[in-house]
């Protein structure tokens, strides 16, 4: 049985969260964490990691990035596993992620859906088959919420591309910026914010007389709940080092 807390647990996701795991016999929620402090359910919710009376099993945070600090601190100091599920994270923050990593068993993705990290691996496929020849552009689509862009999942399909370039492409945000034709070694990224969506993501590969398509939509939030809840029971009794769902699957 796995012990989670979740952090963030009064938002929307939190509660996705909680919907997860009471579905499921192999984990359960020990408590919540939430600037609120407003108990839903059976199980206690604190305003801080620091008032949990009893250490979980593995901490999900689904919050905000300024919480990441109290929380890598709690789990270094007690040896706690970490899904961090939270996005728009600075590069400072993700040095601080990797840092820890070092000594403390921590999942980070930019997208927790088995989907997109299987949309990945097919872009890095084309990527391999098609690369130098076709143009690569990536186009996101979140609700009017947002706040950070690109998403963390375009940037995380663009460096997955990028990898098996070894890298050459540069990432090109604004195009009416620049008055000059598009370069081979470029992929666009293209941020679109309206309504509810909860989330899409293209690629295209645009060639010569034809373009091939990859393409993601989530038509709900709790897609991502139940990959990071996948994620949690994962990384329970791992050692320190960084996780992503590439490892998961990879056990499946």
């Amino acid at each position: 049985m796995t012990r989670i807390v979740i952090c963030g647990a009064c938002g929307k996701m939190g509660r996705f969260i909680n919907d997860v795991i009471k579905e499921r016999e192999d984990c359960e929620v020990l408590a919540g964490v939430d600037k609120l402090g407003e108990a839903y359910d059976s199980f206690p919710v604190v305003k801080s990691v620091k008032e949990l009376s009893e250490k979980p099993d593995v901490i999900i945070d689904f919050s905000h990035p300024s919480a990441l600090g109290e929380l890598l601190e709690y789990g270094l100091t007690t040896g706690t596993p970490l899904v961090l599920a939270t996005t728009g994270y600075s590069e400072d923050e993700l040095s601080q992620i990797h840092k820890a990593a070092e000594q403390v068993p921590v999942f980070f993705t930019f997208n927790m859906t088995l989907g997109i990290n299987l949309m990945a691996e097919l872009a890095k496929k084309a990527a391999k088959v098609l690369g130098g020849q076709y143009d690569i552009e990536i186009i996101e689509k979140h609700h009017n919420q947002k706040i950070d862009a690109p998403s963390g999942t375009a940037i995380m399909l663009a460096d997955a591309i990028n990898s098996v370039l070894d890298t050459k492409c540069e990432y090109v945000y604004d195009r009416h910026s620049v008055r000059a034709k598009r370069t081979k070694n470029e992929i666009g990224m293209h941020s679109i914010r309206g309504g509810t969506i909860v989330g899409e993501h293209e690629i295209l590969f645009a060639g010569r007389d034809e373009v091939i398509t990859l393409k993601h939509e989530a038509h709900s939030k709790q897609v991502f709940a139940v990959g990071a809840v996948n994620a949690a029971v994962f990384l329970k009794d791992k050692t320190a080092g960084l996780y992503n769902m590439s490892d998961l699957l990879a056990e499946v």
